[in-house]
């Protein structure tokens, strides 16, 4: 049997974490894995990531989607924290939040 396989789970500071209780960063990463949990967003983010921002209407013609379903994507990633979205009326502007990706991967790291 691999020991490392089986062995118990350590927090940060290496205390040990019961099974089946959640930390804080498990909280966290699974709401950015939520927000990260669809195709499109996914989509969404390195189309982003590859501008400095944009407007939804740059998003919707770049997707094969409905306008209505890119925003309820933006609004998702949004809410997440892991776009932000600033008036230019009378649109926003979207781009990606860089604090939120580095801790994504500090807590995929982490796992």
């Amino acid at each position: 049997m691999d020991e490392q396989c089986c062995s118990t789970a350590k927090g940060e500071n290496g205390t040990v974490i019961p099974s089946g209780e959640a930390t804080a960063a498990d909280r966290e990463l699974a709401a950015l894995a939520k927000a990260l949990g669809h195709p499109a967003r996914v989509q969404i983010v390195r189309f982003l990531l590859s501008r400095d921002s944009c407007m939804c209407g740059d998003i919707v013609e770049h997707l094969p989607l409905a306008q209505s379903t890119v925003s309820q994507h933006l609004k998702m990633l949004k809410e997440a924290g892991v776009i932000r979205g600033t008036i230019d009326a009378p649109r926003v502007c979207y781009c990606v939040e860089p604090k939120a990706l580095k801790r994504l991967k500090e807590l995929i790291c982490g796992l």
